[in-house]
């Protein structure tokens, strides 16, 4: 969990996960969006993929970038047992 807080930290990886809400994408359509270097975007990429907030698919001769919206309902379930002083709902 502090691994993925650690990488949700960073403006440029949140941004990369709005951009993925609209749809998948490749890395150098996410790249578009940022003023930094292609290997930087592969790098944060990267990042995101270690701790699950992202995954990617080959479609022929490209790879696509998804959220993986699993991750993030698990986020959620732990805010909510915070909330509540760990009791289930």
């Amino acid at each position: 969990m502090n691994d993925l807080f650690k990488t949700l930290s960073d403006p440029t990886r949140r941004k990369i996960l709005e951009l993925l809400k609209e749809k998948d994408l490749t890395a150098g359509e996410i790249s578009n969006n940022f003023n930094i270097s292609k290997p930087s975007i592969s790098h944060h990429l990267k990042l995101l993929k270690n701790v699950d907030l992202v995954y990617s698919e080959r479609r022929g001769q490209h790879i696509y970038y998804s959220l993986n919206t699993t991750v993030f309902q698990d986020i959620i379930h732990w805010i909510l047992n915070l909330k509540n002083n760990g009791e289930e709902r």
